[in-house]
């Protein structure tokens, strides 16, 4: 329930300019999920959320942003380590990885934070990567060749 929690957190406010905690509350319970600010608070602190500005001179939470330069290389290498091949079908992207890695590979290609994915599924060595568009699907594989190669 708290990792379902946790993903839909990260979901609405990167959906919605969401600034304060009862805003959160009202969008999760919206949702199904019954919480108090309590809950949300220490979500908030589990999940490192923090505020940042919106550009319209309001605060909005974010996911923190590590200063760690050396996060991209771990996501590139677990990417690497993991990969086995690609295909798509549509805007569908489809990558097999090594038995047990697909987790680990969608997770760091999220953390990759590209536009053109909008979602991403994985099971034991298959991840299944929702894209915009074909064309931007062709350029995901693009992407991800001159990783893996």
């Amino acid at each position: 329930m708290k990792g379902n929690r946790h993903a839909k957190i990260l979901e609405l406010i990167g959906r919605y300019r969401i600034e304060t905690q009862e805003e959160l509350a009202e969008h999760l319970n919206g949702e199904g999920f019954k919480v108090t600010q309590a809950t949300v608070s220490r979500d908030i602190r589990d999940l490192k959320l923090t505020k940042v500005p919106d550009g319209e001179g309001k605060q909005r939470y974010a996911p923190h942003q590590s200063s760690d330069s050396g996060m991209g290389e771990k996501y590139i290498r677990v990417l690497r380590d993991g990969y086995v091949s690609m295909d798509m079908a549509q805007n569908i992207l489809v990558i097999k990885t090594v038995s047990g890695m697909a987790s680990a590979v969608c997770a760091a290609l999220d953390a990759m934070k590209w536009h053109e994915i909008v979602g991403s599924i994985a099971g034991d060595d298959t991840i299944m990567c929702a894209v915009r568009s074909v064309d931007e699907t062709v350029e995901v594989m693009d992407k991800i060749r001159k990783i893996v190669l």
